[in-house]
């Protein structure tokens, strides 16, 4: 099958739903021409509903529907709660729910390889030894497709560095190993480090996976750059740029647009942060723990970061893991490390681990959670300061504030509606 690489974007805004239209169908043309009979395509779960590429996986569906024999869809869901029909339909629209698989980390992944253990060593500087197994949904190993598309937006992202490319393929549809073992190798990396940036150590153990077990697949990656503002009726965020190909220099391409548009410096720290996580998107501090790790780096020592989630009931959306944060709580990087090493519980889950680095403030500044489904006992046994739901929304009127700074009851704040959309950072780091 001959390549196919395109890409589109615009000088300083967004892609109108003209150009995106034309680039797609277009891109539907390449598709067909290629003699694919059966297709599978790739694209983000809700957690990533505001890409926008739920609408785009939509769009690029009902252009080849009628030309392609078999169309399967496979949202890369990771570790997330799989999506019921309600949520697949607020995703993708009119797509027909017996078009879409299910992706389960724990279950529905088969072993296609192997990184040796002298390359997790390497990677990892030494503190990984041990050979990693690659388990990948089975689905897309199947021989079934003569075509897989991946759809991703690629944004700064606390394991990887830049979120998407292989990622969405050896995590999103990947096997509780890789899973693991990548997220516990970026938080031995330091977030601080990698967030933002194109070369990390998880990047380069996923391109080793790309170079050694998915070239020899019929896969391409579509990728989008957003804006990193939410419309406040759709949710959605703008396009800026597609880049499609099975080559890493369209990821590079997309990377170089990201660093552009979805890093946002401010000039000096920041003592008082507010995020708000919309109810239907973050259920889990597994998921809404975006509210952390895109502001860290911005936020003052001694400062507060306020999360305001309406929705969030539970802290790991796996059950398992959700009794291991419960247990051990968000406390900074030793005492994770400390209780990594004496207990076999959380050695067996480092993905637990990592997300327990990453949600914490490493004792810089305050994190203070308002969240109506936990008590309060729940939020100050693994480590957040409680804040009574009903008072806190009263004091910030969300719909009264602007992303950015704001000024209430004569104190500054610096609001955000979507922390998945972007990474905030002070100028100085």
């Amino acid at each position: 099958m001959r390549e196919i690489k395109s890409e589109i974007t615009t000088q300083d805004q967004s892609l109108t739903d003209a150009e995106i239209e034309n680039y797609l169908k277009e891109l539907a043309a390449e598709i067909i021409e290629s003699g694919a009979e059966s297709l599978l395509l790739i694209p983000p779960d809700y957690t990533r509903k505001s890409s926008a590429l739920g609408v785009i996986t939509e769009k690029l569906y009902f252009k080849l529907e009628a030309e392609i024999k078999n169309i399967d869809i496979l949202p890369a869901s990771g570790t997330h709660d799989p999506m019921d029909a309600e949520c697949l339909k607020s995703v993708f629209g009119m797509i027909p729910i017996d078009k879409f698989l299910e992706h389960n980390w724990r279950t529905e992944t088969i072993k296609v390889g192997e990184i040796p253990a002298a390359k997790m060593k390497e990677f990892s500087e030494g503190e990984l030894t041990e050979a990693l197994p690659l388990e990948i949904n089975k689905n897309i190993f199947s021989d079934k497709y003569d075509l897989i598309i991946s759809l991703g937006q690629v944004i700064p992202h606390e394991v990887v560095g830049m979120a998407n490319y292989t990622k969405n393929i050896v995590v999103g549809c990947g096997g509780s190993q890789i899973i693991n073992k990548s997220h516990f190798l970026g938080a031995l990396a330091g977030m601080e480090k990698i967030m933002g940036r194109d070369h990390s150590p998880v990047r380069k153990l996923y391109d080793y996976c790309q170079e050694e077990f998915l070239d020899q697949l019929p896969l391409i990656y579509l990728m989008s750059v957003n804006s990193p503002i939410s419309d406040k009726t759709t949710g959605l965020t703008e396009i800026k740029g597609i880049f499609t190909g099975s080559s890493r220099e369209s990821f590079e391409k997309a990377v170089a647009l990201s660093q552009k548009e979805n890093i946002i410096y401010v000039e000096k720290p920041l003592k008082k942060v507010v995020v708000f996580l919309k109810e239907d998107k973050f259920r889990s501090t597994w998921i809404g723990g975006k509210a952390i790790y895109r502001t860290r780096m911005a936020i003052a020592d001694g400062g507060e970061l306020v999360i305001i989630a309406p929705g969030i009931h539970k802290f790991g959306e796996d059950q398992n893991i959700d009794q291991l944060l419960r247990k051990y709580g968000y406390q900074g990087t030793e005492n994770t490390l400390k209780n990594l090493h004496q207990n076999q519980d959380l050695q067996k889950d480092l993905s637990a681990a990592a997300h327990l680095i990453h949600g914490s403030s490493e004792g810089r500044f305050k994190i203070s959670l308002a969240s109506p489904k936990l008590s309060s006992q729940e939020v100050e046994a693994v480590n957040f300061n409680y804040l009574d739901y009903q008072q806190t929304i009263a004091e910030y009127k969300i719909d009264e504030l602007k992303n950015g700074f704001n000024c209430v009851n004569g104190e500054e704040i610096f609001y955000i509606d979507n922390p998945a959309t972007g990474l905030w950072v002070y100028q100085d780091k």
